[in-house]
C-alpha cells in the first residue's frame, strides 16, 4: 500500500519535487490509477498493467473490457486510464493556431476596431504578442473612466509574464467616437512604457478607438 512506499519513491510527490518529464512510465501510470490495493502498492500494480500490454504502444489501444479483466483495475480505474489516453490523443493531433500577426497601427486597431468602437463604457485591453509580433492572448484589463491610477501595471505585466509574451499592445476605446488622447491616456501609456522597460517587455503602441477611427500613442510621439 502507499503508506509502505517510502515517500521519496511516492509518485505524485517525486512529481512535485521534480516535474512529470523526470517521471518513469510506471509513476505515470501510477498516479493516474490512483491507489493500490490490500495486496499491492500502486506503482506495482501500474507494473503490471504495463507488463499486460507490453508497454505504453498497446495500452493506448485499450479497451475498458482489457483493463478491468486485469486484477486491481476496476471501472473507475479503468475510465481514468482511457481518459488520460484520449486526452494526450487529442493533444496530439491539434494544429497549430493560425495567429494573427500586427505589423503596424492599422492592424491592431482592425483587430479590435469591430469589437471596441460601439462599446458604451472605456474599454482598456492589452494583446500580447510573441517575438514574431503574434497575437497571443487579448484581455480587458479595465472597464470604466481611464485613470493612471486605476490602470495598474501589475495587472498588464502578471498576464504578460504568464503568457510570456515579448511585447504587448494597449488599447482602449473612447465612447464619444473621437479618439483624440487625453492627458490621462498619454500617463497611463508612459507608466507602462517605462514599467515594460524594467522588466524586458516593449510597450508596442496604445491605440485610441473611436469610430471607425483610431490614434496611435506611438505614431503621435508618446512611446
Amino acid at each position: 500500500m502507499m503508506k509502505d512506499v517510502p515517500k521519496e519513491e511516492r509518485p505524485r510527490e517525486r512529481l512535485l519535487e521534480i516535474g512529470p518529464s523526470h517521471l518513469s512510465n510506471q509513476e505515470l501510470l501510477a498516479i493516474l490509477i490512483g491507489s493500490g490495493t490490500r495486496q499491492e502498492s500502486v506503482t506495482d500494480l501500474a507494473q503490471r498493467v504495463l507488463i499486460h500490454f507490453e508497454g505504453l504502444l498497446l495500452l493506448k489501444g485499450a479497451t475498458i473490457e482489457e483493463l478491468t479483466s486485469i486484477r486491481g483495475i476496476g471501472a473507475a480505474k479503468a475510465v481514468q486510464i482511457l481518459a488520460a489516453i484520449e486526452m494526450g490523443r487529442r493533444m496530439q493531433q491539434m494544429k497549430p493556431v493560425e495567429r494573427y500577426m500586427i505589423r503596424s497601427p492599422e492592424d491592431g486597431a482592425d483587430f479590435v476596431m469591430e469589437e471596441m468602437r460601439d462599446l458604451k463604457q472605456e474599454h482598456f485591453i492589452c494583446l500580447f504578442l510573441n517575438t514574431k509580433n503574434q497575437v497571443l492572448h487579448r484581455q480587458t484589463v479595465f472597464i470604466g473612466s481611464l485613470n493612471a491610477s486605476i490602470v495598474h501595471p501589475r495587472e498588464v505585466f502578471k498576464e504578460a509574464v504568464k503568457r510570456s509574451a515579448a511585447s504587448i499592445i494597449c488599447a482602449h476605446n473612447h465612447p464619444s467616437g473621437d479618439p483624440s488622447p487625453s492627458q490621462e491616456d498619454i500617463q497611463v501609456t508612459r507608466r507602462l512604457q517605462e514599467c515594460g522597460k524594467m522588466i524586458g517587455i516593449e510597450v508596442l503602441d496604445h491605440l485610441v478607438i473611436g469610430d471607425r477611427k483610431f490614434v496611435s500613442l506611438k505614431e503621435k510621439g508618446y512611446l
